[in-house]
């Protein structure tokens, strides 16, 4: 039987109608939807999830391209020109200070939506996002519209995709949300296009956020998502050593750890200043043609990437609840019980001796011993002394599995760092672990048993089957005509 809420479950089976209608000959991402939701099961009896969430939610189910960067490094300009539209403002100071989530419509003109449309609709990947932002702003759910806009528009470009555009990364107020969002969209975008400006290096003022952009995905496994773009490439045209620009950047790349990769060099021509030089304009335009068709070419093939990048999610989520969740819960879990039962130790054996020393200075040692004869006989007294002891026992021993549970989370949250998603399911998790109703003779973490692991098994082989799927789909090492044939 499911844990999940009504409105999950009514999600769940029409994102299911929907990818089934939309591929009625791949069955794959539809079937996902269900690997999905057993794999919710775990979740909601481990405590990781609450009610109403989803793994299916932490994922964008439609192919998703993010655009990131500085202030004025042309995002926005990027953006109009691939829309072919005049849709996002430009200017050389930061214009924009909102998420833009921007998706294909049919009317014939673009219209803005408020924060709120995307917070409550789960096809767009801002669902529920109120809940992060209620936790570093304390206006809470009134501040979405502060943060997050919907953009449609008519251009066939973005047709089937879904395009956000962050806003520049300055020194404002906003800093801190921004970038929690930001580490969202990373997390469930198929392309990264992270933008920075030919026009000047990297100001000192901005190193934490070049290291936030780069640093944090340098050591993903999905590390090939992000592309970096040096923007606005024609302004070097002028300089003695146009090449010295782009060793500037690269060495502030690799103080920051990107040592590899490559790095895409463009320029918008209806917005470039003009090139004297005949044979560097030739050598710029060449450059930036060719850059540019590999752009357009990894943001073109993301449908496919999109598929593949839903089912490694599917089975890096089941791996890494059997793999590194359960293993950490139950680290924590031994480190807590241990700690327990020496502070109980300290404690009571601190009373004991407290109590001891108060019978001796009173002299009262045959009290002590008739205590148990009196409590036998029925004695109001004796029966509200004890009730008294056990229950200060009792809430001693839960007060100190409460404090150590406390300091480990702590201590945890320092670990993390960053990833508050993990840390929200880790705090969950070991939260329902230690709650007081549970005993401290259950050695696994809370939901975790033969059956849970069973599914999180089965869950892994369909993720496998999954990708055989799809590698039929797109692949046939055989060679042989007609139908690519199972491998």
């Amino acid at each position: 039987m499911s844990h999940s809420s009504t409105q999950i479950n009514k999600y769940l089976k029409s994102l299911q109608k929907h990818l089934a209608d939309e591929h009625p000959d791949n069955p794959t991402l539809a079937n996902a939807v269900k690997s999905f939701r057993k794999m919710d099961y775990v979740g909601h009896s481990m405590g990781l999830l609450n009610k109403d969430e989803s793994y299916a939610t932490c994922v964008t189910w439609w192919p998703m391209i993010a655009v990131l960067g500085t202030f004025s490094a042309g995002k926005s300009t990027y953006i109009n020109s691939y829309l072919d539209m005049k849709l996002q403002r430009t200017g050389n100071q930061a214009v924009d200070d909102k998420f833009t989530v921007i998706c294909y419509s049919r009317h014939n003109e673009a219209k803005t939506l408020p924060g709120i449309a995307l917070d409550a609709d789960p096809r767009f990947p801002f669902f529920q996002i109120s809940r992060s932002i209620e936790e570093i702003s304390e206006a809470g759910q009134e501040r979405i519209d502060a943060y997050l806009q919907l953009k449609t528009c008519p251009s066939e470009n973005i047709r089937g995709k879904i395009l956000i555009d962050s806003p520049g990364f300055d020194a404002d107020n906003q800093r801190a949300s921004t970038l929690r969002l930001t580490q969202h969209i990373i997390n469930l975008s198929d392309l990264v296009l992270v933008f920075f400006d030919a026009r000047h290096p990297e100001p000192k003022a901005m190193q934490d956020t070049l290291a936030y952009l780069v640093s944090a995905s340098v050591n993903r496994a999905d590390a090939n998502k992000f592309l970096y773009i040096l923007n606005q490439i024609d302004v070097t045209a002028q300089e003695d050593n146009p090449e010295e620009v782009v060793s500037a950047w690269q060495r502030s790349l690799a103080e920051v750890g990107l040592v590899t990769g490559r790095f895409y060099r463009i320029y918008n021509p209806a917005a470039a200043v003009p090139i004297a030089n005949p044979h560097i304009k030739e050598r710029f335009e060449k450059k930036r043609e060719e850059d540019m068709a590999d752009i357009n070419a990894r943001m073109h093939q993301i449908e496919v990437e999109r598929s593949y990048r839903i089912v490694g999610k599917l089975e890096q989520t089941a791996k890494g609840i059997k793999n590194q969740i359960v293993n950490k819960l139950s680290d924590m879990l031994k480190k807590w019980k241990s700690k327990v039962v020496l502070f109980d130790g300290l404690a009571f054996g601190t009373l004991a001796v407290l109590a001891g020393t108060a019978l001796t200075m009173n002299e009262s040692w045959g009290a002590l011993k008739t205590f148990p004869e009196e409590l036998m006989r029925g004695e109001i007294s004796a029966i509200a002394i004890a009730s008294f002891l056990l229950l200060s026992i009792i809430c001693i021993h839960f007060c100190i599995r409460r404090a150590v549970a406390n300091k480990l989370l702590k201590n945890l949250a320092n670990e993390i760092g960053n990833d508050h998603e993990a840390y929200k399911q880790y705090m969950q998790a070991f939260n329902k672990s230690t709650a007081a109703y549970r005993p401290m003779l259950l050695s696994g973490p809370a939901g975790w048993n033969d059956v849970a692991q069973q599914t999180i098994d089965e869950i892994i082989n369909e993720a496998n089957d999954y990708i055989q799927a799809l590698n039929d789909q797109f692949t046939n090492p055989s060679g042989n005509g007609g139908e690519n044939s199972q491998v």
